[in-house]
This record gives C-alpha cells, sequence and structure tokens, in this order.
C-alpha cells in the first residue's frame, strides 16, 4: 500500500510541474481565444446533410458515439452477467422520519470478495411509490453527503487530511455531513425525489495507478496486469459505467419510478454524468454542473483548462487517443456541443459558475446552443435564447442553462433549477404533483 501511496506521489509532483510549464499559456480573455469552429453534429462523415430522425438515429448518431468513444473515452464493458445486489439495511426512520434509508451493496462478479461498490439510496416517506430520482456518483465518501450517523463510513481509497493524496484509509467520523450542502439531501426528499449515490473512489480510486485497486483492473483479464489499448476506457468511462450500475438497481426496487431518474455531476463527475447519459438512454434527465474541459465546454475555444492540461494532471481519466489532441484541439473532428446532442431527445441541463473561469462558462453556453439543432429535429424547444443569459436567470426547455453568481461548486440555488426543471419534464408541475401523489 505505501509503495502505491508513494508512487502517486511522484506522479503528482511530475504533473504538477507539467501544469506549471503550461500555466503561462492558459486563456481567460476572450480577446485571446483563437479562430475555431464548431462542428455541425447534423453533417454526417459522408458530408451529406441530416435532417430527419431516422437518419440521426441510424446513422449520425452511430458515428458520433463511435468517435467520443475511439477518441475520448474509451470503449466501456457492458452489464456483468453475475451482478447481484445484497440489501445490506433498510431504516424507515431516517432524516427524522423524512426518509427511508437504504443501503445496497453491488458485487459485480456475483461474489462478497470480488469488486464492488456501495449505494446509499434515500427514499421519502409519506409519498404513493414508486417516485421519481436522482442518481450522482460523491468525491468523498457516502457518509459524507449528509449528517446522518447510519451511513456506513467509507473503507477505501479517500484524500487524506495532511496533503491531499490517495491513501487507502477508513474514513472518520468527522467527516460526516461535511458535504451535505452539495447534495441537499432534506430538499429532494421535500420535494418528492429518492436520491442515489456511490463513492466514486468504490468504482476506481481517482489517481494515476488506481485502476489497479478499481473495476478496470477486476474486470479485465489479466487483472492489474492489463496493458490497455489506445481507445480503452478510462476512469471516466469506469465511473460512468457505475452509474449504469446503480441504475439496474434500481429498476429492481419497487419504491423507484426508473424510468424517471435524472444522473448529476458536478466537476469531473459533471464530464462523467454527461458520458453516462449519452451511453444509458435509460437515464430520462442529465444535468452537468461544472463539468468544463472533457465535459460540456467546448475543447477547441482552449480556454481556460486545455486538453494537454487535463491529460497531463489527470492521465487516467481518459482513453489514450485523447492524448493525440495535447495542444493539438484543432484537430479534433468532434466538440462538446455533439457530445450534448447525443442526449436528444432527452432533457439535458448545463449548468456555470461566473468564478469558474478554469470551466470556461462561455464555453459551456456555446456547447449547449449548438446542440440545439439536433433538440430541433425532434421537434422539440432547446435554450430558446440566442445569447448567453444574465447571471441568476436560467433559460431553456429540452435543453437548460444557467450561470449563477460564485465558484466552482454545487449550491442549493443549483439544485431548485434541477428539481424545477425534473418537475417540468417528469410531469410534477413544479413540485406540486408530488403532494398531490402523497398519502392521506
Amino acid at each position: 500500500m505505501k509503495q502505491c501511496f508513494f508512487a502517486f506521489a511522484g506522479t503528482l509532483a511530475a504533473c504538477l510541474s507539467a501544469s506549471c510549464i503550461f500555466a503561462a499559456e492558459f486563456i481567460y480573455d476572450e480577446e485571446k481565444v483563437p479562430p475555431y469552429s464548431i462542428p455541425d453534429a447534423l453533417l454526417a462523415a459522408d458530408g451529406s446533410k441530416v435532417s430527419d430522425v431516422q437518419t440521426w438515429r441510424s446513422k449520425r448518431r452511430p458515428e458520433l458515439m463511435n468517435l467520443f468513444e475511439t477518441e475520448v473515452y474509451g470503449k466501456m464493458r457492458g452489464k456483468p452477467e453475475k451482478m447481484t445486489f445484497d440489501v445490506l439495511s433498510a431504516d424507515k426512520t431516517s432524516l427524522g422520519g423524512r426518509a427511508t434509508r437504504k443501503e445496497i451493496m453491488v458485487n459485480f462478479a456475483g461474489i462478497k470478495d470480488g469488486s464492488k461498490m456501495l449505494i446509499l439510496l434515500y427514499i421519502p416517506n409519506g409519498l404513493k411509490k414508486p417516485v421519481p430520482a436522482f442518481v450522482g456518483l460523491n468525491f468523498k465518501g457516502n457518509h459524507t453527503v449528509a449528517n446522518d450517523p447510519g451511513i456506513t463510513l467509507a473503507d477505501q481509497w479517500i484524500k487524506n487530511n495532511r496533503d491531499g493524496l490517495m491513501q487507502r484509509q477508513r474514513a472518520g467520523s468527522e467527516a460526516r455531513g461535511t458535504q451535505a450542502s452539495q447534495w441537499c439531501v432534506e430538499m429532494l426528499m421535500s420535494r418528492g425525489y429518492a436520491f442515489a449515490t456511490v463513492y466514486y473512489g468504490d468504482l476506481e480510486p481517482d489517481f494515476d495507478e488506481g485502476w489497479k485497486h478499481g473495476s478496470r483492473a477486476a474486470l479485465s483479464k489479466d487483472g492489474a496486469k492489463t496493458q490497455f489499448a489506445a481507445d480503452d476506457w478510462g476512469a471516466i468511462g469506469v465511473w460512468s459505467w457505475g452509474l449504469s450500475r446503480v441504475l439496474d438497481y434500481l429498476e429492481s426496487d419497487p419504491d423507484i419510478d426508473s424510468k424517471h431518474v435524472g444522473v448529476i455531476g458536478h466537476s469531473r463527475l459533471g464530464k462523467t454524468a454527461l458520458w453516462a447519459g449519452v451511453t444509458d438512454e435509460r437515464f430520462a434527465l442529465v444535468i452537468s454542473n461544472n463539468s468544463g474541459c472533457g465535459g460540456a465546454a467546448l475543447s477547441k475555444r482552449i480556454f481556460g483548462e486545455t486538453v494537454g492540461r487535463i491529460n497531463t494532471v489527470f492521465p487516467h481519466w481518459f482513453c489514450g487517443n485523447f492524448k493525440k489532441y495535447n495542444e493539438n484541439e484543432k484537430d479534433l473532428t468532434i466538440d462538446q456541443n455533439e457530445l450534448i446532442a447525443l442526449i436528444a431527445p432527452r432533457p439535458v441541463y448545463v449548468a456555470s459558475a461566473v468564478e469558474d473561469k478554469w470551466a470556461d462558462p462561455k464555453g459551456e453556453f456555446l456547447a449547449a446552443k449548438h446542440a440545439e439543432p439536433v433538440y430541433t429535429l425532434f421537434g422539440l424547444e432547446g435554450l430558446c435564447v440566442d445569447d448567453m443569459p444574465g447571471v441568476d436567470k436560467p433559460v431553456g426547455k429540452f435543453i437548460g442553462y444557467h450561470i449563477r453568481t460564485g465558484k466552482h461548486d454545487v449550491l442549493p440555488y443549483d439544485w431548485e433549477q434541477y428539481i424545477g426543471f425534473a418537475d417540468r419534464h417528469f410531469n410534477y408541475s413544479g413540485g406540486l404533483c408530488w403532494k398531490a401523489r402523497a398519502l392521506k
């Protein structure tokens, strides 16, 4: 364990040195953005224009899926044949009686000592079942999303408090609820939504050699000796795959309306949520919060974080082929507007923050805007605006967007927009429908 830990420390030091080299080149001024073109999602590889839904589904969407799999995120695995679910606990008095808390162990190979993840699930009490749900991975362990002493403490690779490096350790009870402001679990319960989460380190610890201790090794023929192909999945692919496995469980739970499940993520996990929403069309709604480069922001703008920087500091996130575009975004034949377009006709919401220039808020807006033609193809309204909206002024119909006051974070304001967006698209009438469904 110590060998792995110190190896990661050396890798991080090298990455930070590389990031210093790139630092002088980061762009935060619109006047310094180089000329670029945004790819047309409806222009097929053979140069023909896609003008109907059938051609989009049978021809253009598969083309784009193949490009993103091959060049950016890598090719994912399928659903494990022997996967099992073991409900470890079900407390109907959680959160002061407002929710039922369940913990479900997912054994990917069907054996208890194999690769696994622990789902934390909250279901609102006092409502007719089934109820819709939000699903998202968390950064620091399930015990951090709510101040609930009944949640099992994470026993995994987590960042220590001394220097922030990854280390295999048991989380301390003082960490309970430390990320609660980002998840607003009680708000979700009050609005009638279930909430499921998994610590992303259960699937793969977030460092260069972390795959050896996660699902990529467990699902590979040669385990930790595997040599990945240039188009094989990276960590974001693994984390996205894990979100689909959560949905597999939710489909088996009679308390959950699995046809109305939204997937959400922040930052690197916002990238993950987008890719999960693209690759798994069972997700009825997709939300990207401050996801930036490799997420909702256009790569070709080279504003804030660049492809070269992200691949240098986080070489494990994407597939090997993506490194071809380090300081070479102009050669990308795809961009993130097409990633967002692949979610159509399902609703998608992209959010930015004023002080989060690293994630390129304008690039996120433009990607959402240029995904609009595919939604139009389906007869659906997208953002419904031509220009970036004012701060704290949400816009959009089937494509939602806001840029809010503040920094790189998830705030209650964001959740208010996301829940309202889900209310509309799940026909919950702005939160009123769930009240009408309440048990009398």
